[in-house]
């Protein structure tokens, strides 16, 4: 009997799909299973064997569990594996794509994260819906109170005052003074929630020794360290920075052939939430940078600055922060700290910008 190799596995909430493979990549066995017994089945897959599936929900829970059977996990990002699928789209031929796509030898995995790493994740996640139901509410006691004639400034505090003005002094019916409050009163139920969300992703961030190195780089704070962290369990996964700063979505979008190159907007791939922050931080660092003078503003600085001359503010922005992604990876990679000043001791080798002046390093040995 031949044996199998690898595993493909469809997941799902109740329903899961299965094909196994042998060495030779024939169809061994294929199956639909409801939960229980599929999780009987995982259990009785006593022979090592590579286990792979999507990188989608429960994904990194079932890697865990089938690596510490000693199967080898494999979890694939859902693009890769569209164009190995045969025939219309259900689970069985998805099982078998993903079963395809795990055994080509360039295809790249999504490592299986930790119970510790999902964990702050699930902080992160939680924090950047309750601040989407925030800006969401805001904006819908915005939209009521023009039906009014109430229409107060656009800023969020101007709003929240407005609010408490609106009940405190009866300008609206009754009945819409009551929604407004109701309104303030779930806003200071979310205030408070995303208070302890930034407490524990801040406690994070400086109990990881990862983290704290991080913070030392202008433009990326505690809630940014904290995210890479529990996003990225090994940067080494990454040959170099600047496939770290294309998988976040942070590079141009090609459209090159005949050997001529065409670069589009940013590819906006990759975590989103993770490319947001880096894009804020960014921000913060550029503007840092055009309010410093001459005379005392870092190298960085300087080329920041320059840049944004060059190419325009939002452009800048992607840049700068595919910049700090590169630097990022190179910290986490090669077990360094930021050192503002490695430039002078590699400044020969260092790539020359538009200037012709020598581009900032990334980090230099702690």
């Amino acid at each position: 009997m031949d044996k199998r190799t690898t595993v493909g596995i469809d997941l799902a909430k109740d329903v899961f799909a299965i094909c196994v493979l042998d060495a030779h990549g024939a169809v061994l066995d294929r199956k639909v299973l409801r939960r229980a017994a599929f999780e009987r089945w995982a259990e009785s897959l006593s022979e090592p064997c590579t286990v792979a599936m999507e990188a989608c929900g429960s994904a990194h829970h079932w890697g865990r569990f089938f690596a510490t059977r000693g199967h080898t996990a494999r979890l694939l990002a859902a693009e890769f594996v569209v164009p190995f699928r045969q025939g219309g789209k259900n689970d069985g031929n998805d099982a078998l794509a993903i079963a395809i796509a795990a055994r080509q030898p360039t295809m790249r995995f999504v490592p299986v994260k930790t119970v510790e790493q999902q964990a702050i994740l699930a902080w992160h996640r939680m924090r950047q819906g309750w601040i989407e139901e925030r800006t969401a509410l805001l904006n819908r006691v915005r939209g009521l109170l023009a039906e009014f004639g109430l229409v107060p400034g656009r800023s969020p505090a101007v709003l929240i005052a407005a609010m408490a003005r609106i009940v405190d002094e009866a300008a609206a019916p009754e009945p819409m003074r009551a929604i407004v409050q109701q309104a303030r009163e779930q806003l200071a139920q979310l205030d408070a929630r995303l208070v302890a969300c930034d407490m524990q992703i801040q406690a994070h961030a400086r109990c990881s020794p990862q983290a704290e190195r991080l913070r030392a780089l202008l433009g990326v704070g505690p809630i940014t360290a904290s995210a890479v962290v529990a996003t990225v369990p090994d940067a080494t996964l990454f040959r170099h920075g600047r496939l770290f700063g294309a998988w976040l979505g942070l590079t141009p979008r090609q459209h090159s052939t005949g050997g001529k190159t065409r670069l589009g907007a940013s590819s906006k791939r990759g975590d989103a939430y993770l490319r947001g922050l880096l894009v804020n931080g960014a921000r913060s660092a550029l503007q840092a940078a055009l309010r410093a003078a001459p005379d005392k503003a870092t190298r960085l600085q300087l080329w920041m600055v320059g840049l944004a001359r060059r190419c325009g503010y939002q452009k800048a922005l992607v840049a700068i922060a595919n910049k700090h992604a590169r630097m990022i990876w190179a910290m986490l990679a090669r077990d360094e700290r930021y050192d503002p000043e490695a430039w002078r001791r590699h400044a020969r080798t260092q790539p020359s910008d538009a200037t012709g002046m020598p581009m900032p390093s990334a980090v230099g040995m702690s």
